[in-house]
């Protein structure tokens, strides 16, 4: 028989959240274990649950204090959160389209000069990738993958920039990312991509979705104008796949 998994750390979080917390550092266990509960939760649901907020490391559970207590709330994750889930057997996969260096992707260069290789040499690298969609956060759409490639690891820049463009493509630390919305951002900028992760009145709202796999692969300043008029219109421009 196959043994249980440990338990992980419950954390009250208010009066009408737990913080299920599976480790203390970014770990690919950890997001696997923090995605399988969440999954638990919206195949079989609690009464009781509002939401739920999945993390690198943790699940936030929002609940309804008056339909479920923190103790017995805690105790039905804690069950959950140590059973095995099931191998994954249909898994979403977007290849995005991404205008790397030049005025897309301003570091490209720097960051080929720090790691002692060429521009083209990162390019291969990053598209080499295979990542994965750990969360989404900080903004909007702002999705933070996993799976960035040792060699592409280097710390954040010592001043972020108050703005960045939309789409950008970035990596920082052992992080890859991609940027819906206009904003502050302390990574490095590889490229941008005309993929609109993120849009409100869209049905749905956010394309990427915790545990989905990511690819990229390089398009020319003209292909990203023409995706980027074409997002603008509506189209999806990255390619999905389930499998």
């Amino acid at each position: 028989m196959t043994a249980p998994l440990p338990s992980p750390r419950l954390l009250p979080s208010g009066d009408a959240a737990i913080t299920v917390e599976f480790g203390r550092v970014i770990d690919e266990q950890a997001n696997r274990r923090v995605l399988a509960l969440d999954r638990a939760l919206a195949d079989a649901p609690i009464d009781g649950i509002t939401e739920t907020v999945p993390t690198y490391r943790s699940l936030l559970v929002h609940y309804d204090p008056v339909r479920i207590g923190f103790d017995e709330l805690g105790e039905r994750l804690t069950t959950l959160a140590r059973l095995r889930a099931p191998p994954t057997t249909r898994t979403r996969r977007w290849r995005i389209p991404v205008a790397y260096g030049g005025e897309h992707g301003i570091d490209l260069e720097t960051i080929a000069r720090t790691l002692n290789t060429t521009p083209d040499d990162i390019v291969a690298r990053h598209v080499a990738g295979d990542y994965r969609v750990a969360m989404i956060g900080f903004t909007p759409g702002w999705s933070y993958l996993s799976g960035l490639d040792d060699s592409l690891q280097m710390p954040r820049r010592a001043s972020p920039r108050l703005l960045t463009p939309a789409g950008a493509i970035s990596i920082g630390g052992l992080q890859a990312g991609i940027q819906c919305l206009a904003g502050p951002s302390g990574w490095h900028l590889l490229g941008r991509t005309a993929m609109r992760t993120y849009r409100l009145h869209r049905d749905p709202v956010f394309l990427l979705e915790p545990g989905d796999a990511v690819t990229f692969y390089a398009v020319d300043g003209k292909q990203f104008t023409e995706q980027d008029r074409a997002a603008a219109r509506g189209e999806f421009v990255a390619e999905l796949v389930v499998s």
